[in-house]
């Protein structure tokens, strides 16, 4: 079974902002990183630091959004495909949470590097 619609610009695009809305409204860590990710950008925009440190910053803190997106979407398919304990499925969240993990660490030591 093929579920890839035909490639149409618009209609991709229409796709990635159901599912950003998707995200917004049952998620609740993608609600509460992108809230924190508006007054961590604004925050780079009023420190005195080079544009090249702020741009590092801006992708690093859009990465764990990005990241958390990936997670959330391998947990849905976990729980399309068995809604029984298994060890792989266990595996599949967890490891999709050490990836967040990571990008908030990483966000973190840029932002720590680059105030210090």
């Amino acid at each position: 079974m093929n579920n890839k619609p035909k490639y149409h610009l618009f209609k991709n695009t229409r796709y990635a902002i159901d599912g950003f809305f998707y995200a917004l409204k049952t998620e609740s860590s993608f609600k509460l990183e992108l809230f924190a990710a508006i007054f961590i950008m604004a925050g780079i925009v009023y420190i005195d630091t080079s544009l090249t440190n702020k741009l590092v910053l801006l992708v690093s803190g859009i990465l764990v959004l990005i990241i958390e997106l990936v997670n959330s979407a391998i947990e849905n398919v976990v729980d399309l495909v068995t809604k029984d304990i298994q060890p792989l499925a266990k595996s599949a969240k967890d490891i999709g949470s050490a990836a967040v993990m990571f990008s908030v660490i990483l966000h973190i030591i840029c932002w720590v590097c680059i105030l210090l």
